[in-house]
C-alpha cells in the first residue's frame, strides 16, 4: 500500500512539474509576440509637407498630392481604387488617413504609352538609347535648390543653385520630378548631346507660371516629354 501511494504522489508531482516548464516555457515566446513592433508601410510623413509633394509614395498606400498629380499625368500607374471597406487606412495608431475619391484627380495629356482620350503629346526631344540606359546632367542655372527625384530609383536629393549632377545607367522608362525650394517656377530645357545615351537637362527660372514644369519623362524609344 506505501509503495502505491508512493508512486502516485510522484506521477502527481511529476505531472505538476511538467505543466509549470511548459507554461514557462510559453511565456518568452508571447512576450517576444507582443515586443515585435509592427511596420507601418504607410507612415503619415508622406502626407505632410514637404514630401507631400516630393516623395512618391510605395504601392498600396493611399496617394498623397505628388502621387495624385503624376498618376493623373500619366507619368505613373493609375493608383488601384480601394474597395468601401478599405476607405481608410491606418497609417499611426490612433491616425487614419482619407482616400481621395477617383473623380478628384484632374486629367491631363499624358505622354507616348499612355492611356487617354486625349491626343499625345509631342516629344519635346528624343535621344538615342545606349542598350536602353541613359546617362542625365542635371545643370541648375538658376540660384535656387533644386528638388529632384527619379521615381523608384533615387530617394529625393538637392541640388545648389549655380551646379550640375551627372546621375549614370538610368534605365528607361524614367521618371524625373523637380521643384524649386523656394517655391517658384522652373523652366526645364532638355538638350540631346552627340554621344549615345546621354541628356543635358538645364534648370532656369521661369517668369511665366505656364512655362513652369516640375516632371520629366523618357520613354523605351527615347522620346523625352516634360510636364
Amino acid at each position: 500500500m506505501k509503495s502505491q501511494k508512493f508512486r502516485k504522489s510522484s506521477e502527481l508531482f511529476g505531472a505538476i512539474c511538467g505543466g509549470l516548464l511548459i507554461s514557462l516555457s510559453a511565456i518568452p515566446q508571447a512576450l517576444a509576440q507582443q515586443s515585435t513592433p509592427k511596420v507601418n508601410p504607410c507612415p503619415k510623413i508622406f502626407y505632410e509637407e514637404p514630401h507631400n509633394n516630393q516623395v512618391v509614395v510605395p504601392q498600396g498606400c493611399p496617394p498623397n498630392a505628388l502621387t495624385q498629380r503624376l498618376a493623373a499625368q500619366g507619368l505613373l500607374p493609375v493608383p488601384a481604387t480601394p474597395s468601401q471597406s478599405q476607405s481608410q487606412v491606418p497609417a499611426e495608431p490612433g491616425v487614419s488617413l482619407p482616400v481621395p475619391a477617383p473623380g478628384d484627380q484632374t486629367q491631363q495629356p499624358i505622354p507616348e504609352g499612355g492611356s487617354t482620350n486625349q491626343p499625345p503629346q509631342t516629344p519635346i526631344a528624343t535621344i538615342a538609347l545606349n542598350n536602353g540606359k541613359v546617362n542625365i546632367r542635371f545643370v541648375n542655372d538658376t540660384a535656387a535648390n533644386i528638388t529632384y527625384q527619379v521615381i523608384g530609383d533615387t530617394a529625393p536629393r538637392s541640388l545648389q543653385g549655380k551646379s550640375d549632377v551627372i546621375l549614370q545607367g538610368l534605365k528607361a522608362p524614367i521618371t524625373v520630378t523637380f521643384q524649386r525650394e523656394d517655391g517658384g517656377q522652373l523652366l526645364v530645357t532638355p538638350q540631346t548631346s552627340s554621344e549615345p545615351g546621354s541628356l543635358e537637362v538645364r534648370f532656369n527660372e521661369a517668369t511665366d507660371a505656364a512655362q513652369g514644369r516640375s516632371a520629366m519623362r523618357i520613354e523605351r524609344n527615347g522620346s523625352v516629354f516634360l510636364n
